[in-house]
């Protein structure tokens, strides 16, 4: 069972949500009150694009303890998300787009408490302080920060009008990766990718001065993978 259960677990990680939900309802038939199994399947319908079936899931889970934070946080989101009449599916969520998407682990994270909540596809809000970009969850709860290169780099293209939406990938022994799209990008910078390789380099032209690019300390390059 331990084996069925580490498989579960794993296709969760890849998004192989038929396989996630096959595998927890086979042990649900041998542990039907296992609750971290049935907040497992719950999450699996949800990123499979069936909420009214989480949404069951959870509300077990909830017969059979009350206070569960997980089953509270995420049937509180379907609740918001049925209000809005508009569900992510998180099947399409990491859809790769080279200089527009990068996934990237987190520095300096919050405890393992916080973690635990997270799931896949969570939504993020990215905020700049002290020359640092901050992750915080839906819930205003700190979850790390970005890397020092890559805040050097987004902060110029955030402060111009670029605009970046963040979303959990993986939770994994108190670490965190983040999947980071750009949804808007300024004429400014119709030329220039958000995120770049360790191969590529990338300098911005200083508006109004022909032909000139920046200095070091205003350059746009970077080295992060």
């Amino acid at each position: 069972m331990v084996s069925i259960k580490s498989q579960a677990i794993q296709t969760a990680l890849i998004g192989d949500w038929p396989n996630a939900i096959n595998l927890n309802q086979q042990i649900l038939q041998e542990e039907p009150d296992d609750i971290d199994t049935l907040n497992r399947l719950a999450f699996a319908f949800l990123s499979a694009g069936s909420p009214k079936d989480a949404k069951t899931v959870y509300e077990k889970v909830l017969m059979l303890d009350m206070k569960n934070p997980i089953a509270i946080r995420n049937l509180k989101r379907l609740n918001d998300v049925y209000t809005k009449k508009t569900i992510i599916t998180i099947a399409n969520l990491f859809i790769e787009e080279p200089g527009k998407t990068k996934v990237i682990e987190l520095i300096n994270v919050a405890d393992k408490k916080v973690l635990s909540l997270l799931r896949s596809g969570e939504k993020l809000d990215l905020r700049i302080k002290r020359s640092k970009i901050f992750a915080y969850d839906l819930e205003d709860q700190f979850i790390g920060m970005l890397p020092d290169d890559l805040c050097q780099r987004l902060i110029k293209f955030i402060t111009s009008g670029n605009e970046y939406e963040s979303y959990v990938r993986t939770t994994d022994n108190g670490k965190v990766s983040v999947f980071i799209r750009e949804t808007k990008r300024v004429s400014k910078f119709k030329n220039q990718p958000s995120f770049v390789s360790n191969t590529e380099k990338s300098k911005l032209t200083i508006p109004g001065h022909r032909g000139r690019t920046q200095g070091k300390s205003d350059s746009l390059d970077d080295d992060e993978s």
